[in-house]
């Protein structure tokens, strides 16, 4: 991963991960032990997809940009779909407590996907090649 990936990667994990730690707070709160294990499951699917897919698309950005639009828009399409049939499968869970688990994932996407556009949004990265034959420089 380059130097830009990671700092996007810790501006979207820091603030998740202090979110989560609320959200556990809360499960424990309502629901107790079960409401916890939910929470802390919510959390770790969503840490767990969201590096999967960012490390996918720093490692494709050194390929092409065609090839990292693309493994942006699969890894994105993948981890909803996953995260969307997770919530249905365990919307009937016994071993923990599905609301937690639900609230925990949603909240913590949505942490992460702001942290994530916040660090790109941060990042300094060229928008054209400055080396490339169309461009002005050089």
């Amino acid at each position: 991963m380059q130097a830009n990936d990671v700092r996007v990667l810790k501006g979207a994990a820091i603030p998740t991960a202090v979110v989560g730690a609320v959200v556990i707070g809360a499960a424990a709160l309502l629901a107790g032990g079960a409401g916890v294990l939910g929470a802390v499951i919510g959390l770790a699917t969503v840490a767990v997809f969201f590096t999967v897919g960012l490390v996918a698309v720093s490692y494709a950005s050194r390929v092409s940009p065609a090839v990292m639009m693309v493994a942006a828009v699969t890894t994105y399409a993948v981890k909803v779909l996953v995260i969307m049939a997770l919530l249905k499968t365990f919307e009937s869970a016994t071993a923990f407590e599905p609301a937690a688990f639900g609230w925990s994932a949603i909240v913590c996407t949505v942490v992460w996907t702001a942290g994530e556009m916040r660090g790109f949004v941060k990042t300094k990265m060229l928008y054209v090649d400055p080396g490339s034959p169309g461009s002005r420089a050089g």
